[in-house]
């Protein structure tokens, strides 16, 4: 996971101000634990603990699975990252520089969905729900919040690295969450990430939250759909692909081709999912964080080309 000095990183910091949840991360270290075990092993009520637990999982740091146990369903939880890394300096003190690219979840350029979808401004909903002809309303590209139940879309981020800028890193970072009918926090989706028409890897969203409001979402939004997201950051360094730490795949930097003046990144939902449960993209004035996808690609100054 990797943090800096902005507000996206906030939650993090938040969630480990705690020395209960500092507890917690420790305890899930050792191994996956439900929500009675963790209470009991820092000597709090489980309503108590539920709260600790959720701010841990909006952060990141943490994820929730419902499973069977002795007396029905119960709340496993387990890390979610092995590793943080916080950026202070712009640049680092290895002189490490970046092309960031922010990108309003509405300025897709392609896409192919099915329902469950709709999408909606900070002020109404585009069109009406469950009609996949609005995704392409000239209205879309104000659109703060989109959902669907499987397909895609893809977006195309412009390449400005120059010929004596080595690449180091690649990050999106992304308020995301599955779809499901209404809300329902444990609801997992496979959720299919590609660069440059490569397949990096695929993350599984844990639910599609509306236990509450989000942060930013509007008062106009309905109740009963969907509220807010995880802030994730995938990566893709030279040592292989990951989601906040914990590694997705062995595509690396350079199985990219960053040659390209225009890159693309596509997030779907594909056929063949073992949990088709849907995509939802928060941006700015939606959910927890208030932020546009974002693209940021780190190098280094070197020499030569891109290899």
């Amino acid at each position: 996971m990797n943090l800096d000095l902005t507000e996206a990183s906030l939650p993090v910091y938040e969630a480990l101000a705690s020395s209960v949840r500092l507890h917690v991360l420790r305890l899930l270290t050792e191994r996956p634990m439900n929500i009675k075990d963790l209470a009991s092993a820092t000597g709090l009520s489980s309503a108590i603990m539920t709260m600790h637990v959720r701010k841990l999982s909006e952060a990141g740091l943490i994820a929730t699975q419902m499973m069977p146990g002795k007396s029905g369903l119960q709340k496993v939880c387990s890390l979610a990252m092995t590793g943080a890394e916080i950026q202070i300096l712009a640049g680092g003190p290895s002189g490490r520089k970046s092309h960031r690219v922010e990108i309003p979840v509405g300025h897709y350029s392609d896409f192919h969905i099915e329902p469950t979808c709709g999408l909606a401004t900070t002020d109404k909903i585009i069109g009406s729900f469950d009609d996949p002809r609005y995704f392409w309303d000239p209205e879309r590209t104000d659109a703060s919040v989109l959902w669907f139940g499987k397909g895609f879309v893809e977006y195309k981020a412009p390449n400005y690295l120059l010929s004596s800028e080595q690449p180091t890193e690649l990050v999106l970072t992304m308020e995301i969450a599955s779809e499901a009918p209404s809300t329902n926090n444990n609801y997992p989706s496979d959720i299919t990430f590609k660069f440059n028409g490569v397949t990096v890897g695929t993350w599984t969203s844990p639910g599609d939250y509306g236990d509450r409001q989000g942060k930013y979402t509007p008062d106009w939004w309905p109740a009963y759909t969907n509220q807010y997201g995880l802030l994730k950051q995938l990566r893709i360094t030279e040592e292989g692909t990951f989601m906040d730490g914990l590694k997705l795949s062995d595509v690396k930097l350079q199985d990219l081709n960053l040659k390209r003046k225009e890159w693309t990144f596509r997030l779907s939902v594909e056929d063949d999912a073992v949990h088709i449960g849907g995509l939802t993209l928060f941006g700015k004035g939606f959910g927890n964080y208030n932020n546009h996808l974002a693209l940021e690609l780190f190098y280094m100054e070197a020499g030569g080309r891109i290899s």
